[in-house]
C-alpha cells in the first residue's frame, strides 16, 4: 500500500526502480518529461510537444529476468537499483506478456529438472539470466538461456519441454557467460533450437536480430521516430549519407529508399554482418557497411577529401563525444540528425556542435519508454554559413550570460 491508502499499480516498484513514474497517470508522465525537456533543451532549441502512446502497457518487446534462489524457491526478476540484490518480478506491466509466461515456465522447469542457478558469491551454479525477444510485425519469439558453462545436463529434454509449452518459440539459444562480471551476455553461443536469430519488420524493411543485436524495444513509437528522422534529413535522392552507429543498419537500411548512397559504420563485427544481411533481405543495393570505429573512420574519409551531404547518429545513452562531433565537421556534412536516449548528454554534445557552427532546428520527443523517467528525442542540427555562425554564437553567448544572472 502507498503512503496514500491507494493499491499500487506494481508490488515491487518500490524496490525495482525500473519504472519511475508507473504510480502517475500517463498525462502527468508525458507532461514531466515535457518540461524536463524545455528547461534542458530550451536555450538551443525549441521543443516540440513530446509524442506519447495510446497504450503505454506492455510495450517492451526484449526481456531480460537474472535468476536465483530465494527461501529453496527459484525465482526471476531483476535487480535492485543501484545493488544486486534480486527483486522477484512474475508479472511486469511494462514488459511483453508473452514473455513473462515463457519466464515463468522456465521458472518451473528449472525446479522440475533441479537446475541449479548462478550464485555471484560463490561462482557455483548454472542459469544466469534468461532474455526473451519477440518481433512485433513476426511474431516470431527467440529464448536465450544464458549460462556460466556450456555444460547443460538434460538440455534436450529441457528444450523439448520449453516449446511443448510454447509451441510459439521460434528459436531458442545458449550463451555462455562465464566472467565473473556484470555483463549479461558473454561471446560463446550455441543454438538449440530454430536458426539461432528471428525477424521483425521496422518501417517496410526486415531486419534479423540475434541475441546482441541492438534494436529497440518499442517498436510501436520507434516507427514514428524513425519516419521524424528520415523527413528531418530531407532526402531527395541524390544525398549521401552516413549512418554512424549503425548498428544492424536500420534506420540507415530506411533511409537508403530516399537517399543517393548511404554508409554505415559499427565498431562491432557481429552487428555489421546483421546489418549486411538486413540490407539483402530488403534488397538495399544503394548502402555499403564497414566495421570501424565511426570517428576514426569520417577522420580517415576528411583526410581524402571525402564528404557528406548528412549524418545520422544514434550513439549510447553517454552521448557522442567531441572528436566525433569535430569528425562530423570535418566530412562537412551540412545536416545531422542526432537521435538521443540522454537528454543530458544531448544537451552537453548540442553545445559542442554549436562551437563548430552547427545550430539546433528543433527537437521531436517520443515516449518510447512509458512509465520510466527515459525518453527519446530526435535533433536536427544544419551548418551555418561562418557569417550567420558568428552571429548565432553570439547569440547563445548572451542566452548563457542571461540564465547565469538568473
Amino acid at each position: 500500500m502507498s503512503n496514500t491508502g491507494k493499491q499500487r499499480l506494481c508490488p515491487v516498484s518500490g524496490s525495482c526502480g525500473g519504472c519511475q513514474m508507473i504510480e502517475l497517470p500517463y498525462g502527468e508522465q508525458l507532461k514531466r518529461k515535457q518540461d524536463y525537456l524545455k528547461k534542458l533543451l530550451g536555450k538551443y532549441c525549441s521543443v516540440h510537444p513530446i509524442v506519447g502512446m495510446e497504450q503505454p502497457l506492455h510495450y517492451r518487446n526484449k526481456v531480460h529476468a537474472v535468476f536465483g534462489y530465494r527461501r529453496g524457491e527459484v525465482v526471476s526478476g531483476v535487480y535492485e537499483e543501484g545493488s544486486h540484490r534480486l527483486v522477484s518480478v512474475e508479472r511486469c506491466l511494462i514488459e511483453d506478456e508473452k514473455a513473462d509466461e515463457i519466464i515463468a515456465t522456465i521458472r518451473g522447469l528449472v525446479k522440475s529438472f533441479k537446475i541449479r542457478t548462478y550464485d555471484e558469491d560463490s561462482g557455483y551454479g548454472l542459469l544466469r539470466h534468461v532474455l526473451v525477444r519477440r518481433g512485433f510485425a513476426t511474431g516470431e519469439i527467440m529464448v536465450v538461456l544464458v549460462t556460466a558453462s556450456p555444460v547443460f545436463p538434460s538440455k534436450n529434454n529441457f528444450i523439448k519441454a520449453l516449446r511443448k509449452a510454447h509451441p510459439e518459440i521460434t528459436t531458442i539459444v545458449q550463451n555462455i557467460n562465464a566472467r565473473g562480471t556484470s555483463m549479461v551476455l558473454g561471446e560463446r553461443e550455441q543454438v538449440l533450437y530454430g536458426p539461432g536469430y528471428i525477424e521483425d519488420v521496422l518501417c517496410g524493411c526486415r531486419f534479423r536480430l540475434s541475441a546482441g543485436s541492438f534494436y529497440q524495444v518499442n517498436p510501436v513509437q520507434t516507427e514514428l521516430l524513425y519516419h521524424k528522422a528520415i523527413e528531418l534529413a530531407g532526402l531527395t535522392g541524390k544525398e549521401s549519407v552516413l549512418d554512424a552507429y549503425c548498428g544492424i543498419g536500420t534506420i540507415g537500411i530506411i533511409a537508403a529508399a530516399k537517399a543517393g548512397s548511404v554508409v554505415g559504420v559499427e565498431l562491432n563485427r557481429a552487428a555489421v554482418r546483421d546489418a549486411i544481411q538486413n540490407a539483402r533481405a530488403s534488397a538495399v543495393r544503394n548502402i555499403r557497411f564497414f566495421s570501424a570505429d565511426a570517428t576514426e573512420f569520417m577522420t580517415g574519409a576528411a583526410a581524402e577529401g571525402g564528404t557528406f551531404d548528412v549524418v545520422l547518429m544514434d550513439p549510447p545513452r553517454s552521448g557522442s563525444t567531441p572528436a566525433f562531433i569535430h569528425a562530423v565537421s570535418a566530412v562537412q556534412a551540412k545536416r545531422v540528425v542526432y537521435i538521443s536516449c540522454g537528454p543530458d548528454t544531448l544537451a552537453r554534445d548540442l553545445k559542442e556542435f554549436r562551437k563548430l557552427g552547427y545550430r539546433a532546428e528543433g527537437a521531436w520527443p517520443y515516449d518510447l519508454f512509458p512509465a520510466t523517467g527515459h525518453v527519446e528525442i530526435v535533433c536536427l542540427l544544419s551548418k551555418l554559413h561562418a557569417k550567420r555562425h558568428i552571429e548565432v554564437e553570439i547569440c547563445m553567448d548572451e542566452m548563457d550570460l542571461t540564465a547565469a544572472d538568473k
